[in-house]
């Protein structure tokens, strides 16, 4: 604050701090407590509310517990969304090492430009570019039984795994550039003076590379979890009845029971599933919350 105040002045700084302020009040923390409210309280028809059952409970947390089906499919979003996290830093790893310390310096804006491109489209139209690519006549399987790797057309959409690699695509940008922003500031004679000495690239990035990006890793790994732990997009239009995703219950609460509290209650054990998660990849990587939020 006082940075701010020094550079912009007293007056625009207290604005600009009004305005954050006012950012996380309202679009934060008032409806997080409005979620708890409503999950804390039965589902009544408007003239009950207020009356003498209207009174806070956890039934709908427990809700979740007591129906296997919901369980499963909720335990299976979340080592699901970890895979997807899990595959999407393997993807993009390499890419942001070549973006970051190969490319050279004239490419490098053109290379960022074409990875840019195609995420100025609408999700929902990407995803659906990704049903019609992975749907039984699609481009898929006309190369792969065009090569004879397949004998017929195997119906990919409506898998996990459709919903994984609609996932990944979805969400690199994310891993991407914090681990591009992580790995540029590496100096170049770190890794030169290492292949001097003899070191192999594999031990080059395991004992160089990898431990200065850790920050960058870790606010990769947050956000393509939180984003993939809460898409609802990308599973409602590549996923099937077998591969249903945990946000498709809370929307179904929500819009198709008309049950708001307990829409709540699953949104919110999503939402506290999720800071459990950064905490835990905080802790993985010995990272702070000073090195994340660089």
């Amino acid at each position: 604050m006082k940075e701010l105040a020094r550079r912009h002045g007293v007056p625009l700084a207290a604005a600009i701090a009004l305005a954050s302020l006012a950012w996380v009040l309202l679009l934060i923390v008032l409806p997080q407590f409005l979620m708890v409210d409503f999950s804390l309280r039965p589902n009544l028809p408007p003239s009950r509310i207020g009356g003498p059952d209207d009174v806070y409970t956890v039934r709908n947390y427990l809700t979740l517990w007591n129906n296997q089906i919901h369980l499963a499919i909720f335990a299976k979003t979340i080592w699901a969304s970890a895979l997807v996290t899990a595959c999407t830093l393997v993807v993009c790893y390499p890419i942001a090492f070549v973006l970051a310390q190969v490319a050279r310096p004239r490419t490098l804006p053109m290379l960022l430009l074409l990875l840019l491109i195609p995420f100025w489209v609408n999700e929902l139209l990407r995803t659906f570019a990704w049903f019609v690519i992975l749907s039984l006549n699609g481009p898929l399987n006309v190369v792969l039984l065009w090569l004879g790797v397949l004998a017929e057309p195997v119906r990919f959409v409506g898998t996990d795994g459709a919903v994984i690699v609609g996932m990944v695509y979805a969400y690199v940008l994310f891993m991407v550039f914090p681990l591009y922003n992580a790995i540029e500031t590496l100096e170049r004679a770190q890794i030169e003076a290492a292949r001097d000495l003899g070191a192999s690239w594999p031990r080059i990035h395991w004992r160089i590379v990898i431990p200065h990006a850790k920050p960058g890793i870790a606010v990769g790994c947050i956000m393509t979890f939180m984003l993939a732990a809460g898409s609802y997009a990308v599973p409602a239009l590549l996923g099937g009845p077998g591969s249903r995703w945990f946000t498709e219950i809370v929307y179904n609460w929500f819009f198709e029971g008309s049950n708001w509290n307990q829409g709540a209650a699953y949104a919110f054990i999503l939402l506290i599933l999720c800071v459990a998660f950064v905490l835990a990849a905080m802790r993985a990587f010995r990272v702070g919350i000073g090195d994340v939020v660089k």
